[in-house]
């Protein structure tokens, strides 16, 4: 049997590779849109060859899903439902939610932005959208349980669910803060009145 060869030294270069065919790879789809942006010419961004871009992160739709997949990871929903399990109240557990979902959409605004361009002309929109929105909505329903839990829904939890993805989903901030103009500010607090308000009435 021949053992097979590590190099830690080559397996650093290659993730290096695949962080800044990525990288490069977000930039163009958020300034030129995902329909516009080739494998050419994301291989020139990141200074590689057309075939290293496909070795090292996939075609350009599977590019994007890995950029999807590593935005995911870096919004840390764990955090904001297990601070919100900690809270007794209506009013408190919503202001955290507005909180937590206000960080996630702020630092990843590059990566929403790509996905409402992306959705209209990727070759499986509908994969798209449930991939960036699986994880959130599911962290939405467990908070949605929590209430339950706690005596403060009027509703059942796939309607709570809907109603904080409707408070609280990409479009919502999406809406205020980009389209609208308000500050990231702004848009939390009204957010989550709101979202009292509904869930109080």
């Amino acid at each position: 049997m021949t053992r097979q060869y590590h190099s830690p030294r080559r397996a650093q270069d290659a993730a290096d590779t695949r962080r800044d065919v990525l990288r490069a790879a977000a930039e163009l789809f958020s300034a030129n849109g995902y329909a516009r942006v080739t494998v050419a010419d994301i291989a020139k961004r990141a200074r590689v060859a057309p075939q290293t871009v496909y070795s090292s992160a996939g075609s350009k739709s599977e590019i994007l899903h890995k950029i999807v997949s590593e935005s995911i990871g870096r919004t840390d929903a764990a955090a904001t439902t297990e601070a919100i399990r900690r809270t007794d109240g209506l009013a408190t557990a919503l202001t955290l939610l507005a909180k937590g979902t206000r960080v996630g959409n702020e630092n990843e605004q590059q990566i929403v932005e790509v996905l409402y361009g992306a959705f209209p002309v990727h070759e499986d929109g509908a994969a798209l959208w449930k991939q960036s929105t699986s994880a959130y909505r599911q962290a939405l329903s467990e908070v949605a349980e929590h209430l339950r839990d706690k005596g403060l829904l009027k509703m059942d939890v796939e309607r709570a669910t809907d109603v904080l993805w409707f408070c609280f989903g990409f479009g919502a901030w999406r809406t205020l803060v980009k389209e609208c103009g308000w500050s990231w500010d702004d848009a939390e607090r009204w957010l989550a009145q709101q979202a009292i308000t509904i869930f109080t009435h």
